[in-house]
């Protein structure tokens, strides 16, 4: 009994480039008409032989991510719970530039934008969503989300999420004294928050935002 698989993302480095496109290729064909390719249509899709294919074919299933009936012409079957990376809700369709200027032609273009990619870090990232205008001024408005970077230091100027000596957490930017730290907001209307005891949950490396 082949092992269900629950993500293709963790799994990719078992699989190579070539089984995944001939998955990829029976899941698009399986929802398109509602059964699955033929040992042959694959072998036509991919322009190898069907000996090559049934290769392909066994050690999918080996890997737990295919199933496959004996003597059935059409009985492939994708593995439960089975995650694709063009399924991931962080990837986005990239299809292409746009200026802030002088207008340019926007081409759509066969790429996609991976936040998880983006965003990467050794460290880890988490991400708030902002309240209040306090750092409109760095384009951080009421109702943004910032993802955060997992750090405990951060250097002078950087904008960071910080620990009260109250409990409470802001975003600020930091700036060392001799006496702790000031907590410096971008919008002039509201006062830095000077404090002795700081400590920085995260520095701030992207925002995201919805109209």
């Amino acid at each position: 009994m082949p092992r269900t698989v629950k993500s293709l993302k963790h799994q990719q480095a078992s699989l190579t480039p070539k089984q995944l496109r001939v998955l990829t290729f029976i899941r698009d064909y399986t929802k398109a008409r509602g059964f699955a390719p033929t040992m042959q249509e694959l072998a036509d899709e991919f322009d190898v032989s069907k000996v090559t294919v049934f290769e392909h074919i066994v050690a999918l299933q080996k890997k737990g991510f295919l199933r496959r009936s004996r003597h059935r012409a059409r009985s492939l079957r994708l593995s439960e719970g089975i995650e694709f990376p063009d399924e991931r809700p962080t990837l986005l369709p990239l299809v292409g530039t746009i200026a802030a200027g002088k207008p340019i032609e926007a081409l759509e273009q066969p790429e996609t934008l991976d936040l998880e990619e983006v965003f990467v870090s050794s460290r880890g990232n988490f991400v708030l969503r902002v309240r209040g205008d306090s750092m409109i001024n760095d384009q951080i408005r009421d109702g943004d989300y910032v993802v955060v970077e997992k750090r405990e230091t951060a250097r002078d100027g950087e904008m960071v999420v910080a620990l009260l000596d109250n409990g409470e957490a802001t975003l600020k930017r930091i700036y060392r004294t001799a006496s702790g730290a000031r907590l410096q907001p971008s919008n002039p209307a509201y006062a830095p928050i000077v404090s002795k005891d700081v400590r920085v949950q995260g520095v701030v490396v992207g925002v995201l935002r919805r109209y």
